[in-house]
């Protein structure tokens, strides 16, 4: 099967579970492809081995090793996930009862996460809880605010962005 193909059966499934069909243009998002290549990155916070797209990869080692000289350790909660994996995101939540409006306004739907590029990271640092707003108040994070761009690296959904996702201090993508 073509990823193209498989791709739109994804899309086909995420539709299925009620996310609109529209979602892309109300949600100002794009889909997303998946990388032909991946490069492994280490292992994230929970020793799990993560990816990111080649060149990604090679930036986001750039900028770990930029922030250390700073006094900064960067840390990696998730990296590239394939659409199949946060379509099981999204299953396991409905699972738990949660609703898909309540689900899409942390999560982009399956097809059209930036994580499915293999350029997008969520980003910790020692002493603050992972995926969570006090995130902002870290160092990590304020390094990141003077510094990312340069590496390549942009916050994704700040404070009131226009795809109705919550703000995420965490999640940084490669756009180079």
């Amino acid at each position: 099967m073509t990823d193209a193909r498989l791709q739109r059966e994804l899309l086909q499934q995420v539709f299925a579970l009620g996310v609109p069909r529209d979602y892309g243009k109300l949600r100002k998002l794009r889909p997303v492809r998946e990388p032909a290549a991946l490069l492994g990155i280490g292992l994230d916070t929970q020793g799990r081995e993560q990816r990111l797209a080649p060149r990604a990869a090679r930036a986001w080692q750039r900028m770990c090793d930029a922030a250390a000289k700073d006094g900064i350790t960067l840390q990696f909660v998730s990296a590239f996930r394939s659409i199949e994996y946060q379509l099981g995101i999204f299953r396991r939540k409905l699972e738990r009862g949660l609703s898909i409006a309540e689900i899409l306004e942390v999560n982009a739907a399956p097809g059209y996460s930036e994580h499915h590029s293999g350029r997008a990271l969520d980003i910790t640092t020692p002493g603050f809880a992972a995926l969570e707003e006090e995130f902002e108040n870290s160092p990590a994070f304020a390094w990141l605010q003077t510094h990312a761009r340069t590496y390549g690296f942009h916050l994704s959904f700040p404070r009131g962005n226009p795809h109705g996702i919550t703000y995420e201090p965490w999640h940084w993508c490669w756009r180079r």
